[in-house]
């Protein structure tokens, strides 16, 4: 039973430092307003990066974000705190995606991250890099 407990941890330790040390790449995505009036943006989060991780939207229109995990162990999460700017959201992210909502109000350059951190570790998802960015423009 020792073992398999020290098994266990181990595994944990491996899967959670999975991906450290890469850098991710920039991936740009510009929204478009379709025929509802409404900005869509698909973002998968992974092994400590976001798909994409710079986000364009147009002020004062409303934005759905769908959110969800690429495959793997590690949980991963997706916060955005900008409530001056009517955008505030805090989601786990999973394999079946999930609906954000929000109207952003004020332009300006907002960032997001991954709100979780390995077992054992000192450092977040977000120290290691699973950051991105959300730019409202005119």
């Amino acid at each position: 039973m020792r073992a398999l407990k020290a098994a266990a941890v181990i595994l944990i330790l491996l899967l959670g430092s999975a991906g450290y040390g890469q850098e991710a790449a920039q991936n740009r995505f510009v929204a478009v307003i379709g025929t509802d009036g409404v900005q869509r943006v698909e973002i998968t989060g992974g092994s400590y990066y976001f798909d994409p991780n710079d986000i364009v939207v147009k002020v004062n229109v409303p934005v759905v974000l769908t959110v969800k995990k690429a495959g793997g162990a590690t949980p991963h999460s997706i916060a955005l705190k900008a409530p001056e700017a009517g955008i505030e959201f805090s989601v786990s992210l999973g394999k079946e995606p999930k609906t954000i909502k929000f109207t952003p109000t004020k332009v300006g350059t907002y960032p997001f991250w991954c709100t979780k951190r390995a077992p054992f570790s000192s450092k977040s998802h977000k120290d290691h890099g699973m950051t991105g960015v959300l730019e409202v423009v005119d």
